[in-house]
């Protein structure tokens, strides 16, 4: 895609994501449905977000594939795709807990290229475009600087709403280095907390494109640390999880989260 493609799609993400907090807001829940079980929510909200999101792409950028939380869809090798989740933390909104997120990016392959993120609980919006850095409400965003653990906060989610395997372990040993453990219910804003000045770095056991990507590409053009499992920096993880950091306590931090997931 050429710059200016590439400056058009960020555009219209945050058209979209400032559309998104309008309609979060006022939304007004009256009826819930399950999906895989019993605690996987859904709401008309995230659908309708959803639909109305892909509508749009499909008008303005025809030749895209598209993946959704709630429809689904298929990334097509070689050709730009989008990542939406209309609402993530649809747990939190259905028990009237106001932390959720509206996250949409757009990639080619393992490569991505824009990142949109809403807070609509906060009227914020996140958006960066890759090697051109990110921003908050169009202002520049940088990572605050952090070298060290303790006293601070370190953010993970559940594996839906089981704890994953060393979940438990990460919690103890972040305990004995005198840092918190906080599990608010939304994997964007999670990823995104320590470029956005919430925390010193934050863990997520699987990478998901459609919940993680717009946030780990904004975390990396702030200056954040975004290491796949192997370690390696991964803004697009193949597998496993992600871990988001400031680059001072980056090291540390994945030290602690693979030595409590082989615990």
């Amino acid at each position: 895609m050429s710059p200016d493609e590439l400056h058009d799609a960020r555009d219209l993400a945050l058209e979209l994501a400032a559309w998104a907090i309008g309609r979060t807001r006022s939304y007004r829940v009256t009826s819930v449905s399950t999906k895989a079980n019993p605690a996987d929510l859904v709401t008309e909200l995230d659908r309708s977000i959803e639909r109305h999101v892909r509508e749009q792409v499909a008008q303005w950028f025809p030749g895209h594939a598209f993946v959704g939380e709630e429809y689904g869809g298929q990334a097509v090798p070689g050709r730009p795709t989008w990542y939406l989740d209309p609402v993530d933390g649809t747990t939190n909104l259905a028990n009237g807990i106001p932390w959720t997120a509206f996250s949409l990016a757009l990639a080619v392959d393992d490569r991505p290229l824009v990142g949109v993120v809403a807070d609509p609980w906060r009227d914020l919006l996140f958006d960066a475009v890759a090697r051109e850095g990110a921003r908050r409400d169009g202002a520049p965003l940088t990572i605050p600087p952090t070298d060290s653990l303790v006293g601070g906060v370190v953010s993970s989610e559940l594996a839906g709403h089981e704890a994953w395997s060393g979940m438990g372990a990460l919690a103890q040993a972040l305990t004995e280095r005198f840092c918190t453990l906080r599990v608010m219910g939304s994997g964007t804003l999670t990823l995104l907390g320590p470029a956005a000045g919430r925390g010193a770095g934050a863990v997520i056991h699987r990478f998901s494109p459609v919940d993680h990507l717009a946030a780990c590409l904004i975390a990396a053009e702030a200056g954040a640390a975004v290491l796949g499992q192997d370690g390696r920096p991964a803004v697009f993880p193949a597998s496993g999880g992600v871990l988001v950091a400031a680059p001072g306590v980056s090291a540390e931090l994945y030290d602690l989260w693979s030595g409590a997931v082989v615990h």
